[in-house]
């Protein structure tokens, strides 16, 4: 017989579950001729696991990223009992069929089998982690949780990307707490004068400016809420000059932004601003301009279901308790309530940066603003 007979008459023993004739058929064969697949579902059947395992590996060594091979490897690492092995060969074989453009129908319930088994093997792991923890009196929030989830895949790992200039050094924290800012505290005691400034402005029944608008010198930014005042903006400080019109109307807003650290540079800062969200707005995934800067926003009017994300952590308002983060990670906001969200925003040096920093930075900033622009937020 030849080569191309032997092996249908081997896959039709296999078929009518002969496999001692399959593997004698195969036996027939070279290594160079050998269909390792077919030797492996042969030995599978004959309870032969060497020779399923090495079969196998003579197949990967040809083609590493062979799709039955991975899978069948998976199973056979699963029924041997080690699964960090069958974890690795699943995943492999996950990995493969995501850059397929057509994955055999045949193949589909065992990779569906593939995911379930390494969901159910992380949450073993992840029961057994937790455990050792707990006995060990360690605890498993704050920054531990934080990598436990991103061990686990829980939490997707996000590094500051700004879009227009990086300073190196920093520490990639998305979040910092109230209570790393002595001033803070003085600024949040002043929120219900400046809720009620608030609501003597939007009593006039006037939409905010838009946020981020359209400008003829520079291409339209793509942002479904470009020109649209959904997301608003009421400005104390725009671009390093002081809106007096705004500020002399709430004195008490102008005075607590005076608490805190701005950054004095030309065309640049100070900013500050209550940024309004209107009902069913979604501010879209997005970086900010530099990672040198935090963002606090000071929460004077909040309903429910409204939050902001940086990187991999979301966190809700709450009226009077600021948030402070650093915008150049990839960050989102939504308002799902029914009524209108509005934060006192505004820019602070990093405490990690020094004074010497900070001039050397400012003359940096204020140097590409004469040479090339002041670059645009495009949120």
């Amino acid at each position: 017989m030849n080569i191309a007979s032997i092996i249908a008459e081997a896959r039709a023993a296999l078929q009518r579950r002969d496999g001692a004739q399959a593997r004698r058929l195969l036996g027939e064969l070279n290594d160079t001729d050998m269909p390792w697949i077919l030797l492996a579902q042969v030995c599978n059947a004959t309870g032969d696991t060497t020779g399923e395992e090495l079969a196998l590996q003579r197949q990967l060594e040809t083609e590493p990223r062979h799709l039955p091979a991975l899978i069948l490897t998976g199973e056979l690492k699963a029924r041997l009992g080690d699964d960090r092995a069958a974890n690795s060969f699943f995943q492999a074989a996950l990995n493969q069929a995501g850059v397929m453009s057509d994955v055999p129908a045949a193949l589909h319930p065992m990779l569906v089998r593939a995911q379930e088994f390494i969901a159910t093997t992380q949450k073993r792991f992840e029961s057994h982690l937790l455990e050792q923890l707990n006995k060990s009196g360690l605890a498993s929030e704050g920054r531990v949780g934080t990598a436990i989830d991103m061990l686990l895949g829980k939490k997707q790992l996000y590094l500051q990307e700004p879009s227009s200039f990086y300073f190196p050094g920093l520490p990639q924290r998305q979040f910092y707490e109230r209570d790393e800012f002595e001033w803070l505290a003085d600024v949040e005691a002043a929120v219900p004068a400046m809720r009620d400034e608030l609501l003597s402005v939007l009593a006039d029944g006037e939409d905010f400016a838009p946020y981020v608008e359209a400008s003829g010198d520079r291409p339209r930014a793509a942002n479904s809420l470009l020109d649209d005042p959904s997301w608003g903006a009421f400005y104390f400080w725009r671009n390093g000059k002081r809106v007096a019109e705004n500020t002399n109307r709430c004195p008490a807003t102008t005075a607590a932004l005076e608490l805190a650290p701005m950054p004095d540079i030309d065309q640049r800062s100070p900013i500050a601003l209550w940024s309004l969200l209107k009902s069913g707005t979604h501010i879209q995934p997005h970086h900010g301009l530099l990672n040198t800067r935090l963002i606090c926003h000071v929460p004077l009017i909040v309903p429910g279901d409204c939050a902001l994300r940086v990187g991999n952590e979301t966190r809700e308002w709450r009226e009077g308790e600021a948030l402070i983060f650093d915008d150049s990670f990839e960050h989102e906001a939504w308002n799902r309530s029914g009524t209108s969200r509005v934060v006192l925003l505004f820019e602070i040096w990093r405490p990690e940066i020094s004074v010497e920093e900070r001039a050397a930075l400012t003359a940096i900033f204020e140097t590409i603003n004469d040479y090339q622009g002041v670059p645009e937020d495009r949120g």
